[in-house]
């Protein structure tokens, strides 16, 4: 009985020649390929350039998101702090009643109508205190002080002597703020006397 032998190749010169024929091809599709693809350093370029583009995007998307999240917050404050100005600007005629109410009372009203009057000043000390707790705050000028177009509305001008152009002659209504939001103009009347 003949021995096996190990290399079948040995057996056959064909096999031998068509094995080698295969290998050869596949060396040489594997440099053609490399050929084909770009070098190392090119293909190193656009990945570096590939990695800048995607960084800056995801740079921007982290600003855009920073920006919304300050924009969200800003907004949210602003609903707190200013979110009630209708109905506070709504209230502003109340506080003028109850002023008017009790600046018309005279002695003889109080004496007469002294329960009354003093429900209408705890309503007045109660409505300031709510005012107060929502952050507004009357702007009451005096006579005398210089009229300011950005707290004060000018309901009139009118020349009178002893006082200077631009000051404030009468107070009609006072003025509220709304945190430092200028919720209600104080209506004034303003000296138009001439500078001597």
């Amino acid at each position: 009985m003949a021995e096996s032998r190990e290399n079948p190749f040995l057996d056959d010169p064909d096999e031998l020649m068509n094995a080698e024929s295969d290998d050869l091809i596949d060396i040489t599709d594997d440099e053609a390929s490399n050929e084909q693809r770009p070098s190392g350093a090119a293909e190193m370029a656009a990945l570096t350039e590939e990695r800048d583009e995607l960084k800056d995007r995801l740079l921007r998307a982290l600003a855009d998101a920073e920006n919304m999240r300050k924009r969200s917050d800003r907004d949210r404050r602003e609903a707190e702090q200013y979110g009630g100005s209708k109905l506070a600007r709504d209230m502003l005629p109340v506080y003028d009643n109850l002023r008017r109410a009790l600046d018309a009372a005279n002695d003889e009203h109080r004496s007469t109508a002294g329960p009354i009057l003093e429900g209408i000043e705890l309503t007045m000390r109660e409505l300031l205190n709510v005012f107060s707790k929502h952050g507004i705050t009357p702007v009451s000028p005096e006579v005398g002080d210089k009229f300011d177009p950005q707290m004060h509305q000018a309901m009139f001008e009118a020349p009178l002597p002893g006082t200077r152009a631009g000051e404030i002659i009468q107070v009609m209504v006072e003025g509220f703020l709304l945190h430092d939001r200028l919720l209600r103009p104080a209506q004034v009347g303003v000296s138009s006397t001439p500078a001597s």
